[in-house]
């Protein structure tokens, strides 16, 4: 029986015979230094940090690489660290679902301690200060997601919490990212020590949403006199502080029930899938594809560990920027997103299953070559045609990925203007080109929308997928439903239903009405109502 325990690992043997690699270094030495040394605290610790980061310095672990491991903190979702890491002495099995149904599978070891990011657990936030006060502390790195490092509510107005640690300073912040300015404080009063913070979220610039959301709240923080206006000059001093922009790709799908089986079958015991009070759902174990990415922009003036001994890729800002916007806004996040809004509405639950679909396999390419490759820029370190094709062919259609359209539908408001709102921007500022051509593109933000009356394409109630701005958005829909063609139509062209939608910036990053889209936008959007089995309607008249 083998289960995740330091004391199960002392039998390699036994691990060793249903082929799960362990660990090659020690563990409580590893733990040991890093609590008198860190160098690495990451926020975030749900299953890309578990399948991916983590596992990079893991490599570097047992290639003697690295003597210190990673410091997990969550701010958000405190039940993965009382329920997935203390339980488990901090261990999780990693596997890796190929497409030839095979799995290789591995204990990762590298994470020495695991935190509550919350100033009411006293003890964890006290040892988190601690940790921020350290010199060899290198990097502070996040997969929060998007709306992690939003301040503000759909109205434009900061959050209740945001204001409120605006007004009271770093004691005791409520806020991520307030969390986060406070912990920066602390390092600044050690003796303005060296770090880089570097967001690693699906995200367009996220190292500079990140910067603007900490400086934000500073700013505040200095105007109230609650601290030294040489706090601000040391968060923008690069010599000091960095925000390294990034990009990383790799899926981590909830826990798959298949897998969940195949490792009960070897013997191992700790399977069991939890979805948490947030909605995460997460097992002891992480299955993941093999492809992986990850682009740093190289800037950490209290130095780092050499990741690219792991596969990352370190280079300067203007490359990781065009790797980013070839990944989240062309190549393969969109093409995400146009799976997840059909998927829901045509009753899958896998994006797998959506690929052996005529038009939605059309779809995807249709989007991912003929609208967007012709605004990508050859970043040079990865060839935007060869990534799209692998993602095409291999990834979204691996079968042994258990991805549901459901989960990628999570926070699209918050997604929707990155993966398609930049495109877009791009064929609005070229002469070359123009967006009122596109087609692919507007049918998925009317899919979207439709998508947000929560109705399936058979007419039945759907449930739809954590958002944060999933009623406002239902608000402005509010009296549209199914019917007649002409009965949708006159509804939609009475009340300008959509405008409140697809006018909002904060959105789509741009008035999709001055882009010469809203008209085409709504035109689809009716189409799609007009009454059951509308959508797959629409798309077979747009996709053959």
């Amino acid at each position: 029986m083998l289960n995740l325990s330091r004391e199960s690992l002392k039998d390699a043997k036994a691990w060793a015979e249903v082929n799960i690699e362990l660990p090659g270094f020690e563990y409580d030495r590893m733990a040991a230094r890093t609590r008198e040394n860190p160098t690495w605290v990451h926020f975030g610790a749900g299953n890309i940090f578990r399948g991916f980061i983590a596992a990079l310095q893991q490599t570097l672990l047992n290639l003697g690489q690295a003597d210190t491991g990673i410091i997990a903190v969550e701010a958000y979702d405190i039940e993965i660290i009382d329920r997935m890491y203390t339980p488990y002495d901090n261990l999780n099995l990693l596997v890796i679902m190929n497409p030839d149904g095979t799995l290789k599978k591995r204990v990762v070891g590298s994470i020495a301690e695991a935190l509550i990011g919350d100033s009411a657990r006293t003890q964890d936030w006290k040892r988190l200060t601690r940790i921020f006060a350290k010199p060899s502390l290198q990097m502070a790195s996040f997969t929060i997601t998007e709306k992690g490092y939003s301040l503000k509510k759909l109205s434009g107005e900061y959050l209740d919490d945001v204001l409120c640690d605006m007004r009271q300073g770093p004691a005791e912040p409520r806020h991520l990212m307030s969390k986060i300015a406070s912990l920066a404080y602390t390092r600044y009063q050690s003796g303005r020590l060296p770090i880089a913070f570097v967001s690693m979220d699906n995200c367009s610039h996220n190292g500079e949403k990140l910067h603007d959301a900490v400086q934000a709240i500073v700013e505040q923080w200095v105007a109230n006199g609650l601290v030294e206006r040489d706090f601000l000059a040391y968060l923008n001093d690069p010599a000091q502080v960095t925000f390294p922009w990034s990009m990383i790709d790799k899926i981590t799908p909830r826990p798959s029930e298949t897998v969940k089986n195949a490792l009960e079958a070897a013997g191992f015991v700790d399977t069991g899938i939890i979805c948490t009070g947030k909605n995460t759902f997460i097992a002891p174990f992480v299955n993941a594809e093999g492809p992986q990415y990850l682009v740093i922009e190289d800037s950490f003036p209290n130095g780092r560990m050499p990741l690219e001994l792991a596969g990352v890729i370190f280079s300067d800002r203007q490359t990781v920027d065009k790797v980013e916007k070839m990944k989240v806004c062309t190549c393969l996040n969109p093409l995400h997103t146009a799976l997840a809004v059909f998927g829901c509405l045509l009753g899958y639950t896998l994006i797998a299953d959506e690929m052996k679909d005529p038009h939605l396999h059309k779809l995807v390419q249709k989007i991912g070559y003929e609208e967007g490759l012709p605004v990508v820029i050859n970043p040079g370190i990865l060839n935007p045609a060869d990534f799209l094709r692998e993602v095409i062919e291999q990834r979204l259609p691996n079968p042994y990925i258990p991805d549901a359209p459901q989960r990628i539908a999570t926070d699209t408001s918050q997604k929707i203007g990155i993966r398609f709102g930049e495109t877009i921007k791009a064929y609005h500022s070229r002469k070359d080109l123009d967006p009122a051509n596109l087609t692919y593109i507007p049918l998925v933000i009317a899919g979207w929308c439709r998508y947000l009356l929560g109705v399936d394409d058979h007419g039945l109630e759907m449930p739809l997928s954590p958002d944060p701005m999933l009623e406002p958005l239902r608000s402005h829909l509010s009296g549209v439903s199914l019917g007649s063609w002409e009965a949708v139509a006159d509804v939609l062209q009475g009340a300008e239903v959509l405008k409140l939608i697809l006018a909002n910036e904060s959105i789509f990053g741009i008035n999709l009405y001055e882009a010469g889209l809203g008209a085409k936008i709504e035109g689809y959007f009716t189409e799609m109502l007009a009454g059951k089995n509308a959508v797959r309607a629409t798309l077979q008249k747009y996709l053959g």
